[in-house]
């Protein structure tokens, strides 16, 4: 079957995504970020989640080299660090409100709606990406907060009373 790559972006948009920050630390190196929204749950038994990265990606020798990885559930108010992290070549957490993970040693942002410390679990190679599975060894939410979300190309909100 051949497609124009264009619509089925187009396609794929309609499915209204959460966005996350995968953060990570190579030792020596300072530690990087980037935005996916291709962040998914896997398994509840064991724990397991995935996500997916683009091979051209500049993070992608970071993420091939590391044992662990946190992915942070960004909040609607955290449009600013979706955009800066999304850029090839600004991957850097300078300036921001970071923890360290208690299992996993990545960085965590503060201020995420939620947060998975993941040890890396599998590479799997898809196409154009690199699906990576991850343990999940620790996780935290926040019971208040709405989520940052991406439908069609562009960032959305929940609507208004829905909780």
């Amino acid at each position: 079957m051949t497609h124009d790559t264009r619509k089925f972006r187009n396609a794929l948009g309609c499915f209204t995504t959460g966005v996350a920050v995968i953060t990570a630390q190579l030792e020596g190196r300072p530690p990087i970020g980037i935005t996916v929204n291709s962040f998914s749950s896997v398994s509840l038994d064991p724990p397991l989640v995935l996500w997916s990265l683009d091979r051209k990606s500049d993070t992608l020798p970071v993420f091939e080299a590391v044992t662990g990885f946190t992915v942070n559930v960004l909040r609607e108010d955290h449009r600013d660090i979706s955009n800066r992290l999304s850029k090839q070549g600004d991957h850097s957490l300078e300036g921001l409100a970071l923890r360290t993970g208690a299992c996993n040693g990545c960085p965590a942002l503060e201020e995420a709606l939620a947060h998975f410390e993941c040890s890396v679990e599998a590479r799997h190679e898809g196409g154009d990406h690199i699906i990576f599975i991850g343990r999940v060894l620790h996780f935290e939410y926040s019971e208040d907060g709405r989520p940052l979300l991406y439908h069609r190309g562009g960032y959305k909100g929940l609507a208004e009373g829905t909780p």
